[in-house]
């Protein structure tokens, strides 16, 4: 499969953001279009560690991402 060339428009419709926030089991790793927390910013408290990716990273898969930014330690949180 041929890979097309990433466009300005097409960059600006990838998540922007690499986030780690607290699952069931442990951290989990997610990706984000913006960092809004919504309302009463219920989701702040869910939120581990945050990275804003540069542009060449916004296509990189979940796993990928996940391996090159390990999660926060739990002794630390």
């Amino acid at each position: 499969m041929a890979r097309r060339h990433t466009t300005e428009a097409d960059a600006d419709d990838l998540p922007r953001y690499f986030v780690w926030v607290r699952g069931l089991e442990g951290p989990e790793p997610q990706k984000w279009m913006a960092m809004d927390f919504g309302v009463g910013d219920w989701k702040r408290r869910l939120v581990l560690a945050f990275l804003e990716l540069p542009e060449d990273e916004r296509r990189l898969s979940l796993s990928m991402l996940a391996r090159r930014y390990p999660p926060p330690r739990e002794d630390v949180l």
